[in-house]
């Protein structure tokens, strides 16, 4: 590809200005090597498992297959216990944050879901679908596509998502997230160096289906729109070597790399450094710098799942180590377990041995041999009693300095460990731990023989932990602000709502008064008249009749004042006055009316009422006034009569007062 203006300006600013970007890019077309600092030489031991073709074990009876097998999120379970499933089916959805489908490996029955322990130090346990195969290996629905060269990248790379690609180099990261670049990027760079002793996975892959390999490679060119592709092989793999630099042939654009043998020259950081002299910064990415990087293993897989439509189901996984009667290469399906494994390549038990899955400087020995083998799974050893032997008792450090040597990070590991030793996470932020690629070389020269690597693993767990905390932390502050402001803001918005309902019931009294005052003002007298009151009588009948009920509820049932029946009858009178004046004041154009019927058509019916009921209750009050006073005159004795203030009023007729019987 020729360097747009945008690329050569990225990377003059990144790494490089115009003349030393030119002069690199010399360098790295005539095939010059540099080296990265530190590294070391150890055994190689890795013609125990690269002399024979890579084996097809049969199909185990069970498989425990993990949701979560790459970085990165677990996908949702799409089936249920009891489902058949068919070889190459999906059994979760990509989960969020570059999550990756699991498929099946075979086809056969789902017949749990449960927690089981985990490709890992701790055999942390993960929930884990147990598939019971039924030896027919049926496969599903496939969808190869037929010219790739027709589809753009965005529909490349979401198919290689579908198909649950991760890198097969250990680190499992989904491929389809690192394609996703959208910066112009000068170099591909295909790791098949391979450099941890006693693995050979990528080496006889490499070997055996070196034409599978470049197609993928022409994809992934394809895809990123890279054009120069440096396949680099550590230089103890001739026969590698060959066999890609054959399948090649011809294409100017893909050029094989012999490397030096020097552990670990396979890292990511370390081989791009060799290849193109290139440094990535602390905290970076290869593609500030320019580079893409993928593992043979992970080409090949792509060719399979863009030609053929197959999903990541299997993986080549080296099966070395003196403890075996049969060391080699297998396909091993994905979940198959590491005693089967074992038991194909003839392991040979020994009290207290152990079995390291990975090599033996990255590594970790497993507690139990029934967890099962995910996408990131490269290579089971089981070294014999004095292959590998035991490391002794720590001691303690004698500040020689020899982990700093070799150190390929060039990193401080001594520092590193009295940090990790303190759990003083800062200090271990300030020197760069997470560029450790634990990678043991620092371990593997210690003459005190302390686990560094196991201090900076367990340390970046610790702040992994703590970064999740701190961040489900951060997410519950913000839920809890959120949740503070929606309710102040529900609380002011009821406040307004209810401020406003008050001034809307305020206004329409207001509104009721000022129509009916407006009223009172605006009609003529002869409509102010209609029941044949003014104004003024009005008023003194409400007066009249107020009193009215007044006297009527203050006057006992049993003794009336001479006062309140005096009120009573004043108020009868006035109420019986204003009843008699509303004729007087008839409109001239009223109707003709009887006399009798006069009063009732000119008063209105709420006047009416009002008149009645004051009349009723004067009345009640008066006939309860006589009668309190005539009972209280017969319980008097005889021979003391004493005569009622009240029998100076007309007494009911038919009835003789004390006075007269006197």
């Amino acid at each position: 590809m020729s360097h747009s203006a945008s690329q050569t300006e990225r990377a003059a600013i990144t790494y490089f200005n115009a003349d030393d970007l030119a002069r690199n890019q010399a360098e790295i077309a005539a095939g010059k090597l540099w080296r990265f600092p530190g590294g070391i030489h150890p055994p190689q031991r890795k013609d125990l498992a690269n002399q024979t073709p890579i084996a097809r074990m049969p199909i185990p009876k069970r498989l425990w297959i993990p949701l979560k097998q790459h970085i990165g999120q677990p996908g949702q379970l799409i089936v249920q216990v009891g489902d058949s499933v068919l070889k190459g089916q999906a059994l979760t959805a990509p989960g969020p944050n570059a999550g990756l489908a699991v498929h099946a490996p075979t086809s056969g029955r789902v017949s749990a879901i449960v927690e089981h322990p985990s490709a890992h130090p701790s055999a942390l346990p993960v929930t884990t679908l147990i598939l019971d195969t039924d030896g027919e290996d049926t496969w599903g629905q496939r969808h190869p596509i037929a010219d790739y060269t027709q589809l753009d990248s965005a529909e490349l790379i979401a198919h290689i998502a579908q198909c649950g690609i991760a890198g097969l180099g250990g680190a499992a990261f989904p491929t389809a997230q690192k394609l996703a670049n959208s910066q112009p990027l000068d170099y591909l760079i295909i790791n098949g160096v391979e450099c941890e002793p006693y693995i050979v996975s990528d080496d006889r892959l490499m070997r055996e289906h070196p034409a599978g390999i470049m197609r993928g490679i022409k994809i992934l060119q394809h895809i990123s729109g890279i054009e120069q592709v440096l396949v680099a092989i550590e230089d103890n793999k001739p026969e590698a070597i060959k066999a890609m630099r054959d399948a090649c042939e011809g294409d100017a654009s893909i050029q094989v790399r012999a490397v030096p043998t020097v552990y670990p020259s396979g890292g990511e950081r370390q081989l791009i450094q060799v290849l193109t002299g290139r440094q990535v910064p602390a905290n970076g990415l290869p593609k500030d710098i320019g580079v893409l990087m993928q593992n043979t293993g992970t080409a090949y897989a792509i060719y399979r799942a863009v030609m053929f439509g197959e999903p990541l189901h299997e993986r080549v996984v080296t099966l070395t180590g003196e403890a075996l009667e049969r060391p080699g290469t297998v396909w091993a399906p994905l979940g198959c377990s590491v005693e089967d494994l074992l038991t194909f390549a003839g392991y040979r038990a020994y009290p207290k041995a152990k079995v390291i899955m990975g090599g033996p400087m990255m590594g970790f020995t497993l507690p139990r041999l029934d967890v099962p083998i995910v996408k990131g799974s490269n290579c089971i050893l089981a070294p014999a009693k004095k292959e590998l032997p035991t490391a002794g008792a720590e001691m303690a450090c004698i500040r020689c300095g020899a982990c700093a040597d070799v150190c390929p990070a060039s990193l401080l590991p001594q520092q590193l460990y009295w940090l990790a030793r303190d759990h003083d996470y800062d200090g271990l932020r300030q020197y760069n731990l997470a560029d450790c690629i634990e990678c043991g070389a620092c371990a593997f020269v210690c003459p005190s023989e302390i686990p560094l690597v196991h201090y900076y693993r367990q340390a970046k767990a610790d702040m992994r932990e703590q970064y999740i905390e701190k961040h489900k932390a951060d997410i519950a502050k913000e839920r809890f602000e959120a949740r503070k402001a929606r309710l102040e803001r529900e609380k002011q918005e009821r406040l307004e709502k209810h401020q406003r309902a008050a001034e809307a019931r305020q206004k329409a009294v207001a509104e009721r008064e000022a129509a009916a005052a407006a009223a009172a003002d605006t009609v003529p007298d002869t409509a102010n008249t209609n029941a044949g009151e003014s104004k003024q009588d009005k008023i003194q009948a409400a007066i009249a009749r107020a009193k009215a009920k007044k006297a009527g509820q203050a006057a006992p049932a049993a003794e009336a004042s001479k006062q309140d029946k005096i009120q009573a009858a004043i108020a009868r009178a006035k109420a019986k006055k204003a009843a008699q004046a509303a004729p007087n004041s008839e409109p001239a154009e009223a109707p003709q009316t009887s006399p009798a019927e006069a009063p009732a058509a000119e008063l209105s019916k709420q006047d009416r009422v009002q008149a009645a009921i004051a009349r009723a209750k004067a009345k009640k009050a008066a006939q309860a006034a006589a009668l309190a006073a005539s009972e209280n005159q017969e319980a008097q004795p005889s021979n003391k009569p004493e005569a009622s203030e009240d029998a100076t009023l007309t007494p009911p007729s038919g009835e003789k007062t004390e006075r007269g019987h006197d």
